[in-house]
């Protein structure tokens, strides 16, 4: 005695049903790998944000102390006071513009794109294609032989 899978399985409408349900199924997983990685880049970001203001907030000081000891450095070379402290600052805001920009850059909203998902869609659909070119191919030959 067949079961009633058995039976949906051997029709068309069964194998349509079965097809719609497992598409239905796939993109049900496809969003959750989506969300998945879009949670996990967006984690990533804030954890970077967090740890680059505690940084700032150790650094500042320490780049002051620095930059003080590099004007009294220069000074002691010869340089008057204004000359040594335009040096000190200049290199300081040549180097905090790189690191900004440098920053700046690693935020933006291309890093937050769920490539994996994407990628794997791409595999999925190609798939699909093959499979649906690869049915038509057959039916075809059925119908060319039977013609």
């Amino acid at each position: 005695m067949a079961t009633p899978f058995d039976e949906r399985a051997r029709s068309i409408p069964g194998i349509v049903i079965d097809l719609v349900g497992q598409f239905a199924n796939l993109l049900r997983k496809e969003s959750q790998l989506a969300r998945a990685e879009i949670s996990e880049s967006v984690n990533r970001v804030l954890m970077g944000i967090v740890m680059s203001i505690a940084a700032a907030v150790l650094l500042i000081p320490a780049l002051v102390v620095l930059l003080m000891a590099g004007v009294y450095a220069l000074e002691t070379t010869g340089l008057a006071p204004y000359w040594a402290a335009l040096i000190a600052g200049g290199a300081a805001l040549i180097a905090g513009l790189i690191l900004m920009l440098v920053g700046i850059n690693r935020l933006k909203a291309r890093s937050l794109i769920p490539h994996k998902t994407i990628h794997q869609f791409q595999e999925d659909a190609a798939l699909a294609r093959r499979q649906v070119n690869g049915e038509e191919e057959r039916a075809g030959d059925g119908f060319q032989r039977a013609a």
